[in-house]
């Protein structure tokens, strides 16, 4: 009993406030809408605008592998030249003629003759290079000559760049030293005679490069005191820096990860990082970014958007009370000019109209439905004689539609032509309406996209039924399609159009007999259509001005344009429509689409 009274007087209280709302003036409910609407406006900007943080965030993971994959690729082509390099330095005419004299064994002046030959060569070949350290050239006899900044290379070194480059067989070996700052590449010099090499062994070029320099300009990355590290996947080493952000165990620990962007925590701190493999050397780039460096001014703009979106709020609702109170002005002086209005001798036209409107009910809004709906009255009967207006035209225009001729009365009109005729047995005169009939039911009936070649011949063979009795002897058609490519689907109008196109270029010019042939042919997975004729033929220029639609032609059917758009519109990228022709040898259209059978397409 208890509950049924607390019930009850939950109802009465939500009764009386909702009462209260709806007789409230439009000052409270104008402010109640406005706060919703700013509240909800802010819920709902906020989700999305976290939303479009993580998507932000996202792009940012993405560019920063972006501009690691292109600073790679810059580091990777000058590398690339740096082989092209010791390739133009192994093969260079004076260092092989040096080289081949040296094996002969020659006095020591002249040994020291050709040995400064090669240096002068090796200095020449190291001086325009900025990212060359030095060069080193090893001759079979023991023989160390080298160019730019003296680097030593011990004994042991030297034997196992030997071998390095003796297994390669002539290609450039890349050989990293473990200082963080050198990349040799190293190459077998070989016997090199016109064009031709040659198995004799000559001696052995070492390039030092500054690997460091390559990286700092050919990297794209930005300067935040990140870091872009170059190991080497399979030993797990850094080929650079010297001493990288990244531990030894943590850098093989992230060399065995195979994502490609994350955030990570290490021994110097919390790191975005990014990693390519690369397509040419068997190395692994990575760039480590201080995560809380890269994202400082992110959070800082989430935290600003918070606060602007507060303010808004707060002066959202500042405007909000002086827009109701500016909407409730105009209202209450425009329901007295109303009122005014009601009261001008329309007593029984404000009782047809009012109906439900409660007389108790005082606020703005009844006020303004009341005096509102009067003028829906008076607008009702403008609205209705207009209505009637619209109909009188309607009717006039369905009447106007209606006396048209449509092509029912064409068909119907040839029919009794092809019937008289019959009956007066002029059977050219009965074949031509037939035809006529059959061609502009096809051209106008068909409402599909695509038809079968069978149809599309039966058009052709209309057509060129009635031309042949225009022209006689002098039209000599013919048409090849096998059985089974009758069910193959083409364009609507593809073939009768360049059939056309021929009686008119290349057959009304002409006095004596002109040929066009019709061929459809099957090639793999592919559709070849021909319409060809032994006409006057055309220029390459003005080919190719036809293809492009640049020619005005005098005809006002379809365009050799028009075909090859609808070619490229249905099938892409698959069709395809060429012409071969030149002056006084003819012209061959083809027509090249994908060989399809089955249900149609509509339009």
């Amino acid at each position: 009993m208890a509950g049924t009274i607390l019930n009850k007087e939950r109802g009465f209280g939500m009764g009386i406030h909702k009462n209260a709302f709806n007789n409230g003036g439009i000052f409270t409910k104008t402010m109640i809408l406005i706060t919703c609407v700013l509240l909800l406006s802010f819920l709902f900007s906020f989700a999305v605008l976290q939303y479009v943080y993580r998507i932000y965030d996202k792009q940012i993971y993405e560019k920063a592998s972006e501009v690691l994959g292109m600073s790679s690729l810059n580091i990777e082509n000058e590398l690339r030249e740096l082989e092209q390099l010791s390739f133009t330095v192994v093969t260079d005419e004076q260092i092989q003629q040096c080289l081949r004299l040296l094996q002969q064994d020659p006095k020591p002046y002249e040994r020291l003759v050709l040995n400064n030959r090669i240096i002068n060569r090796l200095v020449a070949f190291a001086g325009a290079e900025k990212y060359v350290y030095s060069m080193l050239l090893l001759d079979t006899n023991g023989g160390v000559m080298s160019a730019g900044n003296r680097q030593g290379v011990s004994q042991a070194l030297q034997e196992e760049l030997k071998i390095r480059a003796r297994d390669a067989g002539g290609s450039n070996a890349w050989y990293t030293r473990g200082d963080g700052n050198s990349l040799l590449a190293v190459r077998q010099i070989k016997s090199y005679t016109g064009s031709t090499f040659t198995l004799d062994h000559l001696g052995t070029l070492v390039i030092s490069i500054r690997i460091d320099r390559i990286i700092r300009d050919s990297s794209t990355l930005p300067d935040n005191g990140g870091q872009l590290i170059v190991a080497d996947a399979e030993s797990g080493r850094a080929v650079y820096p010297e001493k990288p952000i990244l531990g030894e165990n943590e850098l093989r620990e992230e060399l065995a990860l195979g994502e490609a962007y994350r955030t990570a925590t290490f021994s110097e701190g919390t790191y975005f990082v990014a990693k390519t493999a690369s397509s040419y050397m068997n190395w692994t780039y990575i760039n480590a970014t201080p995560f809380n460096e890269m994202f400082k001014q992110i959070n800082l703009v989430k935290q600003l958007v918070l606060v602007i979106f507060a303010m808004i709020l707060f002066f959202g609702l500042i405007l909000g009370y002086r827009l109701a109170r500016s909407i409730v002005r105009p209202i209450m002086k425009l329901t007295r000019k109303m009122r005014q209005i009601e009261h001008g001798g329309l007593d029984n036209l404000e009782e047809q109209t009012l109906g439900r409107v409660s007389d108790d009910a005082q606020d703005e809004v009844s006020l303004l439905q009341r005096t509102f709906k009067l003028m829906i009255r008076r607008i009702r009967e403008l609205i209705d004689e207009n209505y009637a207006k619209q109909l009188t035209i309607r009717e006039t225009e369905l009447k106007a539609l209606q006396a048209q001729i449509n092509p029912h009365f064409l068909y119907n009109t040839l029919e009794s032509i092809n019937w008289l005729a019959k009956m007066n047995k002029q059977t050219q005169i009965s074949q031509m309406a037939e035809a006529l009939g059959h061609l502009l039911r096809s051209s106008i009936g068909l409402k599909d996209t695509l038809i079968p070649l069978r149809q599309e011949l039966a058009i052709v063979n209309s057509y060129v039924y009635i031309q042949q009795t225009r022209f006689e002897e002098r039209l000599d058609f013919r048409l090849e399609a096998a059985d089974e490519l009758h069910d193959a689907l083409v364009p609507k109008l593809v073939l009768q159009p360049l059939v056309e196109n021929a009686i008119r270029y290349a057959l009304e010019p002409k006095m004596d007999t002109c040929t066009i042939a019709v061929t459809a042919r099957r090639e793999g997975e592919r559709l070849l259509l021909e319409v060809g004729d032994d006409g006057p033929g055309m220029t390459e220029r003005f080919v190719a001005d036809l293809l492009e639609g640049k020619v005005q032609t005098r005809g006002e059917g379809i365009g050799l344009a028009n075909i090859r758009e609808r070619v490229k519109l249905v099938f892409g990228a698959e069709g395809e429509v060429g012409i071969t022709s030149c002056p006084d040898g003819g012209t061959l259209i083809q027509i090249v689409i994908p060989l399809k059978k089955g249900a149609i397409s509509h339009v």
